[in-house]
């Protein structure tokens, strides 16, 4: 039996993802030439928006941006985020030990979107930051997720990704980026070399599920003058065994090593 869906409340999603994308205040008639429907249906979704919380309307210049029950709801999932939970004292220890940005991505419905981020003592100004979207072809996080995929999964992914070129470092060739991910799936961490930022180098590893299935990834990022190959060496390591940690607690398990 096919889905139905019901046609007004996708239409109010649409409107409240607007503001995911613009990140500004809209007007009515904004909202109606971005969606393609007329402004007395948006004048009525907006309105039942506003009225129930989802919106608000700023008195000075009449348009509207998003209201304190998304912010109310947001707290209420970030608090049943276990992983976030779980991740957030390992992820502590990373920052004290490594002294740089750690972050913390999951995979939902084909994207990779940061959850968490805590800035080392040396913060850096970069691409990343909480409820963000990241490439999944040029990110350490992107390629940590993307590569413990099934190859049909990778194929459509791939297929349905915008392969642009962040930098001149970026791989975009397909073949090259499937070629890598073995690697990582070898290796068990990934590594961006200004892929995604020039100047920025990141290792991550991936992080598994009770059911053995990757579900998000930790990554450390650092200015690639700071991350020496000894250095490198020592945050492959403590990624690699921060992933494992978070993986157990997560009910993953690891298979026995064979005799």
């Amino acid at each position: 039996m096919a889905e139905r869906y019901i046609q007004s409340i996708e239409r109010a999603a649409d409107v409240l993802e607007l503001f995911l994308a613009s990140n500004q205040e809209l007007s009515v008639k904004e909202i109606s030439e971005k969606l393609g429907l007329s402004k007395s249906t948006i004048h009525g979704i907006i309105k039942t928006l506003e009225y129930r919380g989802y919106l608000q309307q700023n008195p000075d210049d009449l348009k509207y941006k998003l209201g304190l029950k998304l912010f109310e709801l947001g707290n209420k999932v970030s608090n049943q985020f276990d992983i976030g939970n779980i991740a957030r004292p390992i992820m502590k220890e990373l920052v004290e030990s490594l002294m740089e940005t750690v972050h913390l991505v999951v995979f939902e419905r084909g994207e990779v979107i940061y959850i968490e981020k805590l800035d080392g003592p040396r913060s850096l100004r970069i691409y990343s930051q909480i409820g963000k979207r990241a490439p999944i072809h040029c990110t350490g996080v992107g390629k940590s997720i993307l590569a413990f995929q099934e190859e049909e999964e990778i194929e459509r992914l791939l297929a349905n990704e915008d392969l642009e070129p962040f930098t001149e470092y970026t791989l975009t060739d397909k073949a090259e980026i499937k070629k890598q991910l073995q690697t990582i799936r070898e290796q068990g961490y990934s590594v961006d070399d200004e892929e995604i930022e020039l100047g920025l180098k990141c290792v991550a590893a991936p992080i598994f599920n009770h059911q053995g299935k990757v579900i998000a990834a930790i990554s450390c990022a650092s200015p690639k003058m700071r991350l020496t190959e000894d250095k490198q060496a020592e945050v492959i390591e403590e990624i690699k065994q921060a992933a494992l940690v978070i993986s157990t607690n997560m009910g993953f398990k690891t298979q026995p090593a064979l005799a």
